[in-house]
């Protein structure tokens, strides 16, 4: 169980960790996982999602802030279900609780994706608790949440008939995880109309909750508490177009000229460069099993952004 304590874990976490076998693996795919798809959706733009410079943006309120709590409580509630249904924890299988009508027409004769499962491990192995006043607290389960709910959005019943001349006599069901690409989609709409928030008293229940001002109103007075799918923020981001402590900047990114060159530069122009690539081309199956391409040459114009 050294793999366990090898891992940026709280106490309580490493426990849970060393109890679960195949966990320390499936929290490894979790992390590169929720990378990957980041630095995916923010290709684009004058945040990539770079490894630089996180730590210090996870402890702000910034829009990216949210959306790095949501991509990673996304991505470990998928790798769990996955690792799940593949037999790569002991403590858990295929999902085997569906809820669909006429059960007892339907054989679920495939190993669905156990969300079930990597939804209730997961509040327990995050701690989820009462946290009182704290704003930041509030908004960083809220997003959290928002990234678990993305991954069930994407939870779909796939079916396949079974019977004589095409009948449907018997029906082979099993629920099944979108792609993470497109939760990872989801999530970046979501980061698109993330919601600003401030922390108010709700008189009813004597406690506070989150509340943000309505769509067409800049005033507190008018306030309205977020949807459960909203990202919220609580401060307002940086321009990330000169390095800090939150990235690198965009001196050096590649941009295309027609789209985001403008707004990923800043406003300080950007390089155009030419060169050569190699491809493969003219490619034919030969007899029996292999592809057979030439080599051909092109040249290709680059543009990045000036210091």
């Amino acid at each position: 169980m050294k793999q366990c304590d090898l891992l940026k874990l709280s106490r309580k976490q490493k426990r849970l960790c060393r109890r679960e076998p195949g966990l320390a693996e499936t929290l490894r795919d979790a992390i590169r996982l929720g990378i990957m798809e980041c630095q995916y959706q923010f290709r684009s733009e004058r945040w990539n999602c770079s490894l630089e410079g996180r730590t210090s943006l996870l402890k702000r309120g910034f829009k990216e802030t949210a959306f790095l709590y949501a991509v990673s409580s996304a991505a470990l509630t998928h790798s769990l279900a996955r690792a799940c249904s593949a037999g790569r924890m002991e403590r858990c299988t295929c999902d085997d609780s569906p809820d669909l009508e006429n059960r007892k027409a339907w054989q679920w004769g495939v190993c669905g994706d156990n969300l079930k499962y990597s939804t209730k491990f997961l509040k327990k192995f995050l701690g989820q608790k009462r946290i009182g006043k704290d704003l930041r607290a509030k908004v960083d389960i809220h997003n959290t949440n928002v990234g678990i709910k993305a991954v069930k959005n994407g939870l779909k019943t796939t079916c396949k008939c079974h019977g004589v001349s095409g009948s449907c006599a018997v029906r082979t069901c099993w629920k099944q995880l979108s792609p993470f690409h497109e939760v990872g989609r989801l999530l970046k709409l979501r980061y698109d109309d993330a919601v600003k928030v401030f922390s108010t008293t709700n008189d009813a229940v004597g406690h506070s909750e989150l509340a943000s001002p309505q769509r067409h109103s800049h005033s507190t007075k008018h306030a309205a508490s977020p949807r459960a799918t909203d990202l919220v923020y609580v401060e307002d981001s940086p321009s990330f177009c000169r390095p800090s402590k939150y990235s690198l900047g965009t001196a050096g990114r590649t941009c295309s000229r027609e789209g985001n060159c403008d707004s990923m530069c800043c406003g300080r122009g950007y390089n155009t460069q030419s060169r050569l690539v190699t491809f493969s081309c003219h490619c034919q199956v030969q007899w029996c099993c292999y592809v057979e391409c030439q080599q051909c040459m092109q040249e290709e114009v680059v543009y990045s952004c000036k210091q």
